[in-house]
């Protein structure tokens, strides 16, 4: 019997080895710039590819060498990433072409990427190796937005972006004509509409209902152009409780507090951004601008955060947080992250004809692109 119960543990511990030799672990790669939901959903769609999901950043240096400056800093977009909820691992400095070697030196089975095209400077596909060795697989890119299309939307400074259609058409073209003169646009940075659907806000959400006991942390805002003075401020938020929720005020309701431009992205791209985040546990979609008792209630509400930027009041010239205040419920953080949504908004301005090529360059290069596979499928 004795003889058997170690051949029992041994049979035991080499199953446990081989399920511990099969996780399939995935390499994902990019730049990541102005870290968006249509990262976040290729990153979300590699992970259910495999068990464990490694994602190289590209250095500042190298995008600058290969597609123009980036928007964001390569600090900034590190941090970014690894705060997106199905990344297990971030890899910095990853090279711009994907090699065999690197998969290998992280152990990863295969490497994944958006159906769109990515080049270097010289125009070769960056994943021309790990395709012909056979360790490639695609994922479905996020039609309607891309970093292209987010720097335009801030160029063009025109609310089109989150009017209805029937008030204001969108124009296609406005991502990649910006100063280039041509009506042609590429099918993967050209868009500037993101047609919203439930199972996509499903795919994001993480269907969690709060556990009995846990502190329920409510924050609001507009959270436009997700960055890593949100990032900072729902991580201090999380460390005032258990369940993050956070309350998205609409479109109409951001512009009149915040005027001109904004919101940059609407109201639905804002909902998956912020899903996308591992401190939040539910988002409040079109959340009224003042935290009622009813909301409070409903959502049983522990402690009610907000930032360091000013609170305007509600439109009757009442304080939003005058209830969680009355209840002693209420708490203003320091996230010690001065970055604001403005701020990302100068960036792109002060830079405006760098951008502008940058984008009209990448335009050019994908059109290029597309008009060589054409002639090859009809060849």
């Amino acid at each position: 019997m004795a003889t058997k119960r170690v051949s029992d543990d041994q049979s035991s511990s080499e199953m446990a080895s081989e399920k511990k030799q099969k996780q399939v672990r995935v390499w994902v790669d990019g730049c990541f710039d102005m870290v968006h939901f249509g990262h976040a959903n290729a990153i979300r769609q590699a992970k259910q590819m495999g068990d464990y999901l490694i994602v190289g950043v590209h250095s500042d240096e190298e995008i600058a060498k290969h597609k123009g400056p980036p928007v964001y800093n390569e600090k900034e977009r590190y941090k970014m990433v690894r705060a997106i909820k199905w990344v297990d691992e971030v890899v910095e400095n990853a090279p711009y072409v994907t090699t065999l070697e690197t998969l290998e030196k992280y152990n990863c089975d295969f490497c994944v990427h958006g159906d769109d095209i990515t080049v270097t400077a010289d125009g070769t596909d960056t994943y021309h190796l790990v395709k012909s060795a056979g360790k490639y697989k695609e994922c479905k890119r996020t039609a309607g937005v891309s970093t292209t299309d987010l720097v335009g939307r801030m160029l063009l400074v025109t609310k089109s972006h989150h009017e209805r259609d029937e008030e204001k058409a969108v124009d296609k073209n406005q991502a990649g004509d910006i100063g280039s003169g041509s009506t042609a646009t590429s099918p993967w940075t050209g868009v500037s509409q993101f047609l919203p659907t439930s199972r996509k806000i499903i795919q994001f959400s993480s269907g969690k209902d709060p556990k009995p006991g846990d502190r329920i942390v409510y924050v609001a805002g507009a959270f436009d152009l997700f960055h890593l003075g949100h990032l900072d401020f729902l991580e201090k938020a999380k460390a005032e409780g258990d369940f993050v929720i956070v309350g998205l005020h609409t479109d109409p309701v951001v512009n009149r507090y915040k005027g001109s431009n904004y919101p940059i992205m609407n109201l639905h791209e804002r909902t998956l951004s912020v899903l996308a985040c591992k401190y939040v546990s539910e988002v409040v979609i079109g959340a009224p601008y003042a935290v009622t008792a009813d909301l409070m209630d409903h959502f049983k509400v522990d402690l009610v955060v907000h930032g360091q930027t000013p609170i305007m009041p509600d439109i009757d010239g009442a304080d939003p947080y005058a209830e969680p205040k009355r209840r002693n419920k209420f708490k203003l953080v320091d996230s010690q992250c001065g970055l604001t949504t403005q701020m990302i908004i100068e960036r792109i301005i002060s830079h405006r004809l760098t951008y502008e090529s940058r984008n009209k360059k990448k335009q050019d290069k994908e059109l290029k692109i597309l008009a060589m596979l054409e002639r090859e499928n009809s060849g």
